[in-house]
């Protein structure tokens, strides 16, 4: 039976785990014997090279998971009713019908908006200078396992493990008026609050709520470009917004906009701070033409000043700022644990709607996030994060006026770096050239929402890259863009010579 076996000693998972895994798999596949019994523990021990009591742990959890039974002085064999219960085989080959014409059936295409350029696979590139993820040394393991023991108590299960149908974990609520919400500013009640799975869900609960064929949404260009395309799913017409270096451009052209998206703390993509004196006039011109703003405040806890700017939630006295949220940014990208504050009635249709969708975000996970807040260990991740980003911040601010001092930073702000190259150099080649050297950065052209932006622009995230990497990092950058400095020289030195030859 070991020949059904291949242990990876270098794998995340445990040998139990994985000795476990296959005897599961070689069970419900199958391929073990139910009239014979299964080799003694001694004996796959030794064959697997594996401590004895591993194997007895195995087979002792699937005795008591039904997968085997244990015979006094005979051993264990495979239950019988797993193997009653296998689907037989077919004998023969059953006809193919014809596949629907999905062509005609989808009505929606979701999949023909372009997205940015994000790696998914950014872990192996040695210089990773992506936004939006995380460096795992910085994640809070021991923490973090406390809560998720504290989140599997008894009672804590009798708490999660129901399905509440529309409602959130109440302690999580909870946490958010009291720890996260007054740090920007903003007081509301739990019935204006909702848990998503993200801020994505929550851009995409208010855009199926306010917006369809007859709607015209507003968006900072360069922006965010999942919220522009959320908006057009419905029908909406998209229109860029001007930013410059405060952020968003507050005139009369936003009169004509339903809703205005925007990300006033850190503006995506270039992480300005949008002023005071601008988030006012915003909400009067809100009021004046009676549009919405949806404040997506997406990295609200990363702020380097000792006075940071209130939410423009907080300045909100007449329930026009939908605001939106995330927790994923500071704990983990993968955690998808946002939420939506608005007046109550938008938070009741809201949460109507992500009924039908989800009913809730996962209780557990919810439960365990507000233990984690609740303790404290929140906050100081909070500041650890803070100060480490600083560092970082700083680092590679003095490497590029070294290695790049041709290029102009307009401005670095929460984990990110908004880089303006000279004029007549292309981001979109420079970041292709970079990652055939293991250096991976997001060109400005993933953040235009409409036509004729400069396309010399770069992203430059720092929370994933450590810090003695990041000079390093840099200083290739440096020289890939000489590289393709050079290149482009010639290349412009070739066509004048073809030129005057030609006599043109």
């Amino acid at each position: 039976m070991s020949a059904l076996f291949h242990l990876d000693r270098n794998a995340p998972a445990t040998l139990q785990q994985q000795v476990r895994e296959h005897l599961v798999s070689a069970i419900l596949g199958g391929f073990l014997p139910h009239n014979q019994p299964l080799p003694s523990c001694r004996h796959l021990a030794k064959s697997l090279n594996v401590a004895r009591n591993t194997i007895v742990l195995v087979y002792d959890d699937l005795v008591s998971d039904g997968y085997l039974t244990s015979h006094e002085r005979r051993g264990y064999f495979v239950n019988p009713h797993f193997v009653a219960n296998r689907l037989a085989s077919p004998t023969s080959e059953p006809s193919t019908p014809p596949a629907p014409h999905w062509e005609r059936r989808l009505k929606l295409r979701p999949g023909q908006q372009p997205n940015a350029s994000l790696s998914h696979d950014w872990q192996r590139y040695r210089y990773p200078f992506v936004y939006s993820q995380l460096d795992s040394s910085l994640f809070p393991v021991q923490h973090w396992r406390k809560c998720w023991r504290d989140a599997v108590s008894v009672q804590a299960i009798k708490d999660w493990g129901s399905d509440r149908y529309d409602s959130d974990d109440p302690l999580l609520i909870e946490q958010l008026q009291k720890r996260i919400l007054p740090s920007r500013g903003i007081q509301a009640s739990a019935e204006e609050i909702l848990i998503t799975v993200g801020s994505q869900q929550a851009l995409y609960l208010l855009a199926q709520l306010l917006l369809d064929g007859q709607s015209c949404f507003g968006i900072e260009d360069p922006g965010y470009p999942s919220a522009a395309h959320i908006a057009r799913l419905f029908g909406a017409r998209v229109q860029s917004l001007a930013v410059d270096e405060q952020g968003l451009v507050v005139n009369e052209t936003l009169s004509s906009c339903d809703a205005i998206y925007l990300t006033p703390s850190h503006q995506c993509p270039t992480t300005v701070t949008l002023p005071l004196e601008r988030r006012q006039a915003l909400l009067e011109l809100a009021e004046q033409h009676d549009f919405l703003l949806i404040e997506d405040d997406y990295e609200m806890e990363m702020n380097f000043d000792s006075h940071p700017t209130p939410a423009l939630k907080s300045l909100d006295n007449k329930g026009r700022v939908l605001y939106v949220g995330s927790l994923s940014k500071t704990l983990a990208p993968g955690l998808r644990m946002g939420f939506l504050v608005a007046p109550e009635p938008v938070i009741q249709e809201a949460r109507n709607l992500r009924q039908l969708m989800l009913r809730h975000p996962p209780l557990n996970n919810q439960r365990a996030v507000a233990l984690f807040l609740s303790l404290g260990y929140h906050d100081a991740l909070v500041r650890k994060l803070a100060q480490v980003f600083e560092q970082r911040a700083r680092c590679l601010a003095d490497a590029l006026q070294q290695h790049l001092p041709d290029c102009r930073v307009s401005s670095i702000g929460g984990s990110s770096c908004w880089l303006t190259l000279p004029e007549n150099l292309d981001g979109t080649a420079l970041k292709r050239l970079a990652a055939e050297h293991n250096l991976l950065i997001i060109s400005g052209d993933s953040y235009h929402i409409g036509n004729g932006l400069p396309a010399n622009t770069l992203k430059l995230g720092f929370s994933a890259i450590p810090l003695e990497r990041i000079e390093p990092g840099i200083r290739l950058l440096g020289e890939l863009k000489a590289k393709l400095d050079a290149g482009r020289n010639h290349g412009s030195r070739v066509r004048a010579g073809d030129r005057k030859k030609t006599g043109n």
